[in-house]
C-alpha cells in the first residue's frame, strides 16, 4: 500500500472483529512508534503491548467501559484483540540535553520553549496508527485522561508517563463519531503558503 493510500484510509476505529492480530504484524506497528523521531536522540517513548484478556478488561474496568457500553456504543477496549500503550519520559530528554554535546553557551541545558518529549510522542503515535493501516489493521486512541489506573496495572515505572492505548484489530462496524459532523476545516483557512492568509 503506498502512503497516501494509507493516509486516506487511518480512522479511529472503536470496534473490532473477534480475530487474533497476526504477532509479526502487531511487532512491526509497535515498534513504529520507536521509529519516531526524538529531539537529540534521547529516545525517551517506551511501548507496552498487550494481549493478555485478562489484562485488556481490567484496562476496560478503568476505563469505565460499562458506562460507555451504557451509551450504546461497543465495548471498544476490552474487545481490541492488541493494546499498545505509548509511554514518554520526560527525563529522558533532561538527561540527554545536560550531556556536552548539548549544552547552551553557558554550560546549562537548554530551556525547553516546547516540551520534546510530548512532540516526540505523538509523532510515535501517529506512526502506531499509520503502521495498523498499512499491515491491513485499524486502529484507535483513548487518551490516559479517561484510564484512572493504567500505572499500576501495567507496573509502569515513576519515570515514564503512558500518554494513551492504541486499540489495534480487525474492523468490525462502529458507531460513527458526532465529531465528524463537523467536516474538515476548508483547506484555505488552513494551509498558507509563505505567510498566513497566502
Amino acid at each position: 500500500m503506498d502512503f497516501a493510500e494509507v493516509l486516506a484510509r487511518r480512522r479511529m476505529v472503536r470496534n473490532y472483529r473477534d480475530e487474533p492480530v497476526d504477532p509479526a504484524a502487531l511487532t512491526r506497528v509497535a515498534e513504529a512508534a520507536l521509529r519516531a523521531p526524538s529531539a537529540g536522540f534521547s529516545q525517551g517513548q517506551a511501548v507496552i503491548v498487550v494481549t493478555d484478556a485478562e489484562i485488556r478488561a481490567q484496562i476496560a474496568a478503568a476505563a469505565d467501559e460499562d458506562e460507555y457500553v451504557a451509551r450504546g456504543f461497543d465495548p471498544w477496549i476490552s474487545r481490541a484483540p492488541a493494546h499498545i500503550v505509548l509511554c514518554v519520559s520526560e527525563e529522558a530528554y533532561h538527561r540527554r540535553y545536560r550531556m556536552p554535546d548539548k549544552l547552551d553557551a553557558e554550560g546549562k541545558e537548554i530551556d525547553w520553549p516546547i516540551p520534546y518529549w510530548w512532540v516526540d510522542i505523538g509523532a510515535s503515535l501517529m506512526a502506531v496508527l499509520l503502521a495498523a493501516v498499512n499491515e491491513g489493521l485499524a486502529a484507535g486512541f483513548l487518551g490516559t485522561h479517561a484510564i484512572s489506573d493504567l500505572r499500576s496495572i501495567l507496573q509502569i515505572p515513576s519515570e515514564y508517563t503512558p500518554i494513551g492505548i492504541v486499540t489495534v484489530g480487525h474492523p468490525a462496524p462502529d458507531r460513527r463519531s458526532s465529531s465528524l459532523d463537523l467536516g474538515r476545516k476548508p483547506l484555505e483557512s488552513v494551509l498558507h503558503w509563505q505567510r498566513w492568509g497566502s
